[in-house]
């Protein structure tokens, strides 16, 4: 029998001395160092692991150029995401650019950053959205539960677009917080929209200190139940990630939070939905 392929559909690499990484404060000061391909080969080697999607760390044309390059140098980076001015009107002739390697798969505007929650319905953003659709690029929405009705509008009015939720929309489910139903409602009307998914990923760091299964599992069975396994991916956030855990205690936690799954469906969420929404290329 073939193993199902298993893809990590969220991870990062950096280069510090690139100097874009603005979010970069003392407060990650455990991962503010150079993190790249070799640092994660060992990981994903040992949890059989047979490829990733690497997703951008900085708001800039230059660290996407950088990300594929190390994606042509690196055989289990499958994709890469990620980022540009979607304020631009030249920002297709960039599309058209970056697609030139085979491993760019889409971008991701740092949303969550942005003060104004209805940016990504201005109407320059929404024609080069809708530039991306045409290209077939997907769109990774790094939202917050504020973001969750304007994501909602935006996939309606562009239903050629496939957007995937990151880190389940972050609800807030730290220091004994129960997600609220704003997110619960608000993601129950998401995936009534055929061209949205849902990444399970950085949940930990939404819950902080102490994080573990009885704590993410009612997130998990909500984004489960209402999306599907067939419209969820697994993701690790590493090296984001190592702020609260380690790769190997999020894989185990995965195992305890997906022990309800069939295995048909744990096959889609750690690797098939992935493949299938990003049109990874997996070798023989």
């Amino acid at each position: 029998m073939v193993e199902p392929v298993k893809i990590d559909a969220h991870q990062h690499f950096w280069q510090i001395s690139r100097g874009d990484y603005d979010w970069m404060t003392d407060d990650v000061a455990d991962i503010r160092h150079d993190i790249l391909p070799p640092d994660l080969s060992s990981l994903i080697d040992l949890h059989g692991i047979t490829g990733t999607v690497v997703v951008q760390a900085a708001a800039t044309v230059a660290e996407t150029e950088f990300l594929l390059g190390l994606a042509e140098q690196t055989s289990f980076i499958k994709g890469v995401v990620g980022w540009v001015d979607l304020e631009d009107a030249d920002a297709p002739q960039t599309l058209d650019r970056l697609m030139q390697s085979n491993e760019f798969k889409g971008v991701r505007p740092m949303l969550q950053d942005i003060e104004d929650t209805n940016w990504i319905s201005r109407p320059r953003v929404m024609a080069n959205l809708a530039a991306l659709a045409e290209r077939g690029l997907r769109l990774d929405a790094l939202v917050v539960p504020r973001h969750l009705k304007v994501l909602a509008q935006v996939a309606k009015e562009l239903p050629e677009l496939s957007i995937v939720i990151d880190h389940c929309a972050k609800p807030v489910i730290a220091d004994g917080a129960n997600a609220g139903d704003a997110w619960r409602d608000g993601m129950a009307r998401l995936a009534e929209l055929p061209n949205l998914m849902c990444k399970i990923s950085g949940l930990a760091n939404e819950a902080g200190p102490g994080w573990g299964t009885e704590q993410l599992q009612p997130v998990v069975d909500h984004v489960l139940r209402q999306f599907g396994a067939d419209r969820v991916m697994w993701g690790s956030d590493w090296p984001v990630l190592n702020l609260v855990g380690d790769y190997d205690v999020w894989r185990a936690v995965s195992a305890q939070l997906l022990q309800g799954c069939s295995e048909q469906d744990r096959a889609a969420i750690y690797g098939g939905t992935a493949v299938k929404f990003y049109g990874l290329e997996i070798g023989e």
